[in-house]
Formats: structure tokens, C-alpha cells, sequence
């Protein structure tokens, strides 16, 4: 019988969580181009010179989702200066989560004051593909756009200034020193993505 480190075991149980469909850790991830609340059309490929990118699937209503706002903003600052780009994704179909709009999108990024595109993915096309299932949930690409982190920010939704485990901020600094970290995937606390019935 093969035998697991105690990290692989983890690793492997946590793993279970997540979907079955749609990215894991290892994975070359496809480009997307989607509309921000600015009105340009964005895709990773705009940025030549970026050392990753930190895809982070959100939305205006999801409790989870207003919880992690600051913290999101303070990582798309802190980690552009080091190369890291962060691109906020809307998975909701209005349809089913009014508060989840365009329109609205436009209105809760300019309140909060938002430094980086805040995407819309129109017609759901792109969260499948990356097998987000909750808002938010986090996708950690390298400048290839090799998925090396899958799941939540970090251990804490509550309470930033409790947070023990900094998850993605943790995978950075792995990536950062040319290792694959040694935690690729975390369980996504969130809501449901809203899809229309």
C-alpha cells in the first residue's frame, strides 16, 4: 500500500472538498476576456509583465463576500507592487441575485472604492471552467497561468485581526521563492454562486 506524508494525506482530504470539476492545482488555466465596471474588457494576457494573478471570485450581496472586501483590497495592493495582479470576478446571473447587476457592480466598486477590475462573467461562461463553486473563492495562477492554489483567503471570515492562517498570502510566498505550496488547496467558505433557474 502506498504510503501518504501526513501534509499529502491533507492535502488529499481537503482536495475532496473542493468540486470535482474544473481546476486543480497543476493545471494550465484558460484566459478570459470579460467586461469591467470601468467598461474595458480585461484579460490576463493585457498584462505581460505580471508575476501571477489572484483570481478571486466575489460579489456585491454575499455576506461572506462583504466580509473579505478590505481584505481584498488591501492583497490587490500589497501584491501589485510585487507583481501580482489581482482580477475580481462576479459569477452571479442577475437573474437569480439582483444585487449582483452590472449596474450594481458599478455602484459597490466606486462605495468601496475598488483599485482593481471588478469583472462581470455574462452568461456564467468562465466560473465553470475554473470550477468556483462559492463567493469568495480564490485561484492563485503563476505568470503561465498554472493554477497553484485553489480556495479561501485565509482561516478566519469573521474577524481579519484573528486570522491565523494567511492561505493565499502563504502560496505567495512559496511561489515567491520558486516552490509549489505546500498547501494548494483550502475549503472555500462562501454562498452558492447564483445561477437562473
Amino acid at each position: 500500500m502506498k504510503k501518504f506524508g501526513i501534509l499529502t494525506l491533507l492535502t488529499l482530504i481537503l482536495m475532496s472538498f473542493t468540486s470535482t470539476s474544473g481546476y486543480q492545482p497543476g493545471d494550465k488555466a484558460t484566459d478570459f476576456k470579460l467586461k469591467s465596471v470601468d467598461g474595458k474588457m480585461y484579460s490576463m494576457s493585457d498584462y505581460k509583465d505580471a508575476k501571477g494573478f489572484i483570481v478571486v471570485f466575489t460579489c456585491n450581496h454575499c455576506p461572506f463576500a462583504v466580509k473579505y472586501e478590505d481584505r481584498v483590497i488591501e492583497l490587490a495592493k500589497k501584491y501589485k507592487s510585487k507583481g501580482y495582479i489581482l482580477l475580481a470576478i462576479n459569477p452571479n446571473d442577475p437573474a437569480a441575485a439582483p444585487d449582483d447587476s452590472y449596474d450594481l457592480m458599478k455602484v459597490r466598486a466606486k462605495e468601496k472604492g475598488f483599485t482593481f477590475p471588478y469583472l462581470f462573467d455574462e452568461g456564467q461562461k468562465i466560473y465553470p471552467q475554473y470550477g468556483a463553486t462559492k463567493t469568495p473563492h480564490v485561484f492563485l495562477l503563476d505568470k503561465n497561468l498554472i493554477v497553484k492554489y485553489i480556495g479561501a483567503i485565509d482561516d478566519n471570515v469573521e474577524d481579519a485581526s484573528a486570522v491565523k492562517e494567511h492561505y493565499l498570502e502563504n502560496a505567495i510566498a512559496e511561489l515567491e521563492k520558486g516552490k509549489d505550496p505546500t498547501v494548494p488547496v483550502t475549503k472555500a467558505i462562501g454562498c452558492t454562486i447564483k445561477v437562473k433557474k
